[in-house]
């Protein structure tokens, strides 16, 4: 099952417990790093570009479901939207 995305209008929600803020995310992802190595030889990433990537599962952190997600709506993200561009004095 492919799990949707949340997006900047949208976040995830578990279906069977009402979860909002706790998912354990399993994903695969294919990436170009830019690793810059100290004199010690200790890594760091500095540049990262991710080139794709999946999630495989989302479990509920508080019932432990797994891929029982689905999107809502963010607080706040459709007045933020189209209050300002549309409304105005009539």
């Amino acid at each position: 099952m492919t799990v949707p995305l949340p997006t900047a209008t949208t976040r995830w929600r578990c279906t069977l417990c009402g979860n909002l803020t706790r998912f354990d995310v399993t994903r695969s992802s294919k990436v170009v790093e830019y690793v810059h190595l100290d004199l010690a030889g200790e890594p760091k990433v500095e540049e990262r570009e991710v080139l794709s990537e999946t999630i495989e599962s989302v479990r509920c952190r508080w019932c432990n479901a797994v891929d029982k997600v689905e999107l809502v709506d963010r607080p706040g993200a459709e007045s933020s939207e189209g209050g300002d561009a549309e409304g105005g004095a009539s």
